[in-house]
């Protein structure tokens, strides 16, 4: 895209569930949740640039299929500033959509933070955010965060360690509602309090491994795929923790340093080249 004079640019950085423990369930139907997240380089690019209206153009790898209509999260978005001003928003996506990774709120939420500096406007206060959807109000900011409730409850952590970090997801969809209804108990025990300095990467590491993702059994019983990912995962060298983020279909493997990871990340395209595959770590806070 060619820059445009003026124009603010965001990332909407993949939001990933290094742990997602489901730990009960309102009378309202939502689920409580005990979640570490972690935000990662790869993801979405939001910019806007001064316009007489409000419009929206996507573009990027995972475009297709995509409405670029006033129901997209991204309109939605500015609709919250209340104002009339014009912007012409572009969005370019990079993350495969419906995959586990946040990338739909974390589009909303660049969106909030870009058109916030361009119009010169305070961004909407957080119980605006969450109309948007429960995940945006984390998708703020990019530091490693504890979430719990049903999203609302942040704890921000400051930044991760450096991650050697490989996603994928198999090009699989799977419902989200379908998953949680899967679950064998809802009512699971959170993670414990004692989690170590995350500057302290082998340690922290160590204790994230003890983790879980509660929702991965059910997902992996709607889309078998999922269980294919994670074998491919632990057979390459240097894997140190493989886990699916989310609700699925994306998986994550963490490993031991860059030229492990990169290597398994070519491994990984050769033998499944139907996938989508992105070496990573995490993003600077």
């Amino acid at each position: 895209m060619t820059p445009i004079s003026g124009a603010v640019s965001e990332p909407a950085n993949a939001k990933i569930n290094l742990s997602l423990h489901v730990t009960g369930q309102r009378p309202d139907g939502y689920h409580l949740l005990d979640s570490l997240v972690v935000f990662t380089v790869v993801g979405d690019v939001i910019t806007v640039a001064p316009s007489d209206h409000l419009s929206l153009t996507i573009e990027g790898p995972f475009s297709a299929g995509l409405s670029a209509g006033h129901d997209n999260l991204v309109f939605q978005a500015a609709r919250l500033f209340g104002t009339d001003r014009g912007a012409a928003i572009t969005l370019t996506k990079n993350l495969p959509v419906a995959s586990g990774i946040g990338g739909g709120s974390a589009d909303a939420a660049a969106t909030l933070r870009a058109l916030s500096q361009l119009w010169d406007l305070p961004v909407p206060p957080r119980d605006a955010q969450v109309q948007l959807g429960a995940d945006v109000p984390v998708c703020m900011t990019r530091e490693l965060t504890r979430m719990r409730g049903v999203g609302d409850v942040l704890d921000h952590l400051g930044a991760a360690p450096p991650l050697n970090m490989i996603l994928v997801n198999p090009g699989v969809a799977v419902p989200t509602p379908k998953v949680f209804k899967g679950l064998a108990t809802k009512t699971n025990a959170a993670m414990p309090n004692d989690m170590p300095d995350p500057s302290n990467a082998d340690t922290w590491t160590s204790w994230v491994i003890a983790q879980r993702n509660d929702l991965e059994t059910p997902a992996c019983t709607i889309a078998p795929e999922i269980n294919v990912v994670i074998d491919a995962f632990l057979v390459q060298t240097g894997c140190q923790l493989v886990r699916m983020s989310g609700s699925g279909a994306t998986c994550f493997a963490i490993f031991e340093d860059a030229d492990t990871r990169d290597a398994a990340a070519s491994n990984l395209r050769v033998a499944h080249p139907d996938w989508w595959v992105a070496e990573t770590g995490a993003a600077e806070v």
